[in-house]
């Protein structure tokens, strides 16, 4: 067995226009290696659905907000294959759904332990934003048409939206912080969760402007993705996904050199 490599990665700095770099770089993949790449983003579009339907189902749907915004959090974690796609373009091999599908780095303990790091920041996420409802609005709204009214007509709703964007958006910068560049990083099995997540606070810290704009971007492109009623995701999952390989690949290129194979 490989041993786990214990040291602190360099970490590049970069311009404020290299996140667009990164996009035209995870599209011009995207393109390479479509088929295998649709069928990864519509498994993603089938998982996301489901939880919507199921949502429905408990009359539960105004809790949609909450699932996209979790969506945006863990994402990251379910990208595995995708960053095993781009690293095989960069190698100049051809990935096939299979190699995507099971990696084997996906099923790592740190990993494990990245997931529950950020599961635990989505759920304080989802408790703040009870709270923040909670002291809005002594009413309970219970379909999705009366809350989307109350945010849109109402000014107490106006200042819910206002504090629990601003509120949320600390707390989706921070679990952004740790898993941006941890997540591919794990796909190094001699990388341990907690070099990763230093590594990733570290680069946000050193291109603070550019990841910032990298984190606009995967927005952006995430809610498009999700305004669609998920569909989109079929699209531009991959495409994030394969642009966040690159931007690893530029920002810490020193920890891919003993990269083991991921199978």
């Amino acid at each position: 067995m490989e041993p786990t490599t214990t040291h602190l990665p360099a970490v590049n700095t970069v311009g404020l226009t290299a996140p667009f770099g990164w996009l035209a770089g995870g599209w011009a993949d995207f393109r390479k290696a479509l088929w295998p790449c649709l069928v990864y983003g519509a498994i993603m579009v089938a998982l996301s659905l489901s939880l919507a339907v199921a949502l429905y189902s408990a009359g539960a749907l105004k809790w949609l907000f909450v699932l996209a915004a979790g969506f945006m959090l863990v994402a990251p974690m379910f990208a595995m294959g995708l960053y095993k796609t781009g690293r095989m373009l960069e190698q100049g091999e051809r990935p096939r759904l299979g190699d995507i599908l099971f990696v084997r780095s996906a099923f790592r303990q740190d990993l494990m332990y990245l997931g529950l790091a950020l599961f635990l920041v989505y759920s304080f996420w989802v408790e703040a934003s009870q709270i923040v409802y909670g002291l809005s609005t002594y009413r309970v709204h219970k379909t999705l048409p009366e809350f989307v009214n109350f945010m849109l007509t109402d000014p107490d709703g106006h200042s819910m939206v206002m504090v629990g964007t601003a509120i949320g958006g600390v707390i989706a910068f921070m679990a952004y912080s740790l898993v941006v560049i941890s997540a591919p990083m794990l796909l190094n099995e001699k990388t341990n969760v907690f070099i990763a997540t230093i590594t990733s606070v570290r680069t946000i810290a050193q291109n603070f402007l550019p990841m910032l704009v990298w984190a606009v971007l995967i927005v952006i492109l995430t809610v498009l993705g999700i305004a669609t009623g998920f569909l989109g995701l079929v699209v531009t999952f991959p495409v994030i996904g394969l642009a966040s390989w690159r931007a690893y690949r530029e920002l810490v290129p020193s920890s891919h050199g003993d990269m083991n194979e991921a199978m």
